[in-house]
């Protein structure tokens, strides 16, 4: 038996699930259409969803690994900016160091040279010496010679004049003998 409950109200009576716009076989087909598309769908689906998921899982290891090296590299450069400072402190010593033995070599070159300069300076000295001394020498010879024929002919008398030529005869005829 069907209890009516609407009878009191003057509403026509019918089972709630023949209700207009609320019939129960309008859902149990969508139920057996959801679960044919479920069935025919979840192994394309699954698969799908199983190979994305393994795409994602390659794609995140690629990237970790990515990152990995990205980060390694970051590390070896800053270690290498760290100890750039090192470096340059060192390069600055040894240039400073190789600067200060060149002006030293220069230095010692310097000095040799102008040793050289002084030697050969002191030989050029010397040897225009000894020239002037020469000169001089042959100068005062030829004032001396000079001077003693003057003094010859101011002096010199006819019969000295006869006198030396008969000693100058005598001397040469007692060497032939």
């Amino acid at each position: 038996m069907v209890v009516n409950l609407f009878a009191f109200t003057g509403v026509p009576t019918s089972p709630w699930w023949d209700y207009p716009g609320l019939e129960v076989w309008k859902f149990v087909n969508l139920g057996i259409f959801a679960l044919l598309v479920m069935y025919f769908i979840k192994r394309p689906l699954s698969e799908a969803f199983r190979s994305r998921q393994e795409a994602i899982r390659r794609e995140l290891a690629e990237a970790k690994q990515e990152r990995d090296e990205a980060l390694s590299k970051l590390a070896a450069v800053e270690e290498r900016l760290r100890s750039l400072d090192s470096e340059v402190a060192m390069l600055q010593e040894q240039s400073r160091i190789q600067a200060q033995a060149e002006r030293e070599r220069i230095a010692r070159e310097t000095e040799k040279e102008m040793a050289m300069l002084r030697e050969q300076a002191q030989r050029e000295i010397e040897r225009a010496g000894k020239v002037a001394r020469h000169e001089l020498l042959r100068f005062a010879a030829q004032q001396s010679v000079r001077h003693a024929e003057e003094i010859v002919r101011r002096e010199m008398r006819p019969d000295d004049d006869a006198r030396l030529i008969q000693m100058s005869v005598e001397q040469l005829g007692g060497k032939q003998n």
